[in-house]
């Protein structure tokens, strides 16, 4: 049966669709000795697919990984980096960065710390990665001054972000300084730089950002710059989220 190249490549563990997509464009995937065309089909019964010139077959597949790393800031949550700056992948032993096919699900920013997901299953990736797919991640941040009740409250309720609302969020305060305010914040959802956006136009810029949970799945103890395996609990909530309907959102 055929199916679009860059989903094929998802489904066998070598990178997420987004990033098949990339190699793609890049001249990095081959299709029967031709290099191949972003939109393209293939049959994996009879088709011949390359990678970086190695002909990979679905049996070659790596076993399916899932990893919960906690980013520290300075790294960049992507496979590679045009301007060579250390990569999460850089975080990992040998023998996870080679042939196992691990890439990041989301992104934290250059400078934001935490709770990051990695893995080789691609579809997993997609899901996990689609706007209708609202799995709330928790995080603890510094902004700037004291934000009033108003503001905190406006911040609830969703605020205008490149001419869209963004969802109802839980914000909470944990502790208030000598100009700065340590919060709680939930999000459902995870526009590009959200929490620095929206904190920059209510006029309290963060100071520090770091993402505790994604769902259940917490970081606790773990240090930065280390990774652990998710547990098989971990692993099916993530497997439950792709496939259950997902109810009406709210905070």
């Amino acid at each position: 049966m055929e199916e679009r190249l860059h989903k094929i490549l998802a489904q066998w563990g070598i990178a997420s669709r987004r990033h098949a997509e990339k190699m793609i464009q890049d001249g990095r995937v081959r299709l029967n000795g031709t290099v191949a065309q972003l939109g393209q089909k293939a049959d994996t019964q009879r088709d011949r697919i390359e990678v970086d010139g190695i002909i990979v077959q679905p049996a070659q597949r790596p076993q399916n990984l899932y990893l919960l790393l906690n980013k520290p800031a300075g790294v960049v949550s992507t496979c590679d980096d045009p301007w060579q700056r250390s990569t999460v992948l850089d975080l990992l032993p040998e023998n996870l960065r080679q042939g196992q096919g691990l890439h990041p699900v989301g992104r934290l920013d250059f400078d934001s710390t935490g709770a990051l997901l990695l893995t080789n299953d691609g579809e997993l990736t997609f899901y996990l990665t689609h706007p209708r797919h609202q799995i709330p991640k928790t995080y603890n941040v510094w902004v700037q001054g004291c934000p009033s009740e108003s503001v905190l409250q406006q911040w609830r309720q969703g605020v205008i972000l490149s001419n869209r609302k963004t969802l109802p969020a839980q914000v909470r305060v944990l502790e208030r300084q000598l100009g700065k305010t340590h919060l709680e914040i939930v999000l459902n959802e995870g526009r590009n730089r959200q929490i620095r956006r929206v904190a920059e136009q209510l006029g309290h810029p963060v100071l520090q950002l770091h993402r505790i949970a994604i769902g259940p799945i917490q970081l606790q103890q773990l240090l930065p710059g280390h990774y652990r395996a998710l547990s098989e609990f971990e692993i099916n909530f993530l497997q439950t989220e792709t496939v259950s309907p997902k109810r009406s959102t709210g905070s």
